[in-house]
């Protein structure tokens, strides 16, 4: 995905495009109103993130400008307003979805790729998966079991979470902040070595001998897992 973010604050708009960037989208970044308005009506994108509060021009009037000019690419709005009244007021203005700071990293992701995906739900190809797959291993979300070529596997409940994690972004490189947020809902980093532990378990219980594995190291960057060896 493209996405233009409008972010005044340097730091916050630093770590969302760094976050957004390791789970692979392409990001601009817009530092006020105008800019934002500029860049959203002139270029391309597939999800807008915008700040409610925005230095030139505040961020309600850049998406109802948006929205009076026709242009209908999904807008999140980021905002530290999180009554019922002022969500209530960014969804009347235009927006798609609304994200209270301080929100999950993780979950701005998830809620950015849930829009892109919106026309494929919207055709009727939305039914929730309950079978995971990537080669011969398979995971069974309504079983909680999980087998590679045939043979079940004895996974602990974080191993589970940890794999199904893995499988919902088969073939993405998926980065040490993301697992810590999604599977221990941890926003920063505790400076121990969970992930690789949990990692190293489950390599040896998926990574069988005699079978291709599936869970790659990505040097400085994450974890991939994938039938393909790249």
């Amino acid at each position: 995905m493209k996405i233009l973010l409008v972010e005044d604050d340097p730091q916050q708009a630093a770590y969302i495009r760094k976050g957004i960037q390791e789970a692979g989208h392409v990001v601009d970044v817009a530092a006020d109103g105008r800019d934002g308005l500029f860049l959203a009506t002139t270029e391309s994108y597939d999800v807008l993130v915008l700040d409610r509060m925005l230095p030139r021009v505040d961020g309600l009037t850049v998406l109802r400008t948006l929205r009076a000019s026709n242009v209908a690419t999904p807008v999140v709005i980021l905002s530290a307003l999180g009554e019922v009244d002022d969500r209530v007021a960014g969804l009347r203005a235009g927006g798609d979805d609304y994200l209270v700071k301080p929100f999950s990293l993780i979950e701005l992701v998830a809620r950015l790729e849930a829009l892109a995906r919106r026309g494929v739900a919207a055709s009727g190809d939305a039914a929730p998966r309950t079978r995971l797959a990537v080669a011969d291993l398979e995971m069974d979300l309504l079983r909680r079991s999980v087998a590679r070529a045939g043979r079940k596997l004895d996974l602990k409940p974080k191993e589970f979470q940890l794999l199904e994690f893995l499988l919902r972004h088969s073939d993405q490189v998926v980065t040490r902040a993301m697992l810590l947020e999604a599977v221990w809902n941890y926003h920063f980093d505790p400076q121990t070595n969970v992930i690789d532990v949990h990692i190293s378990n489950l390599r040896a219980k998926i990574d069988l001998p005699g079978l291709p594995p599936l869970i790659h190291t990505v040097r400085g960057a994450g974890y991939r897992l994938s039938a393909d060896v790249v």
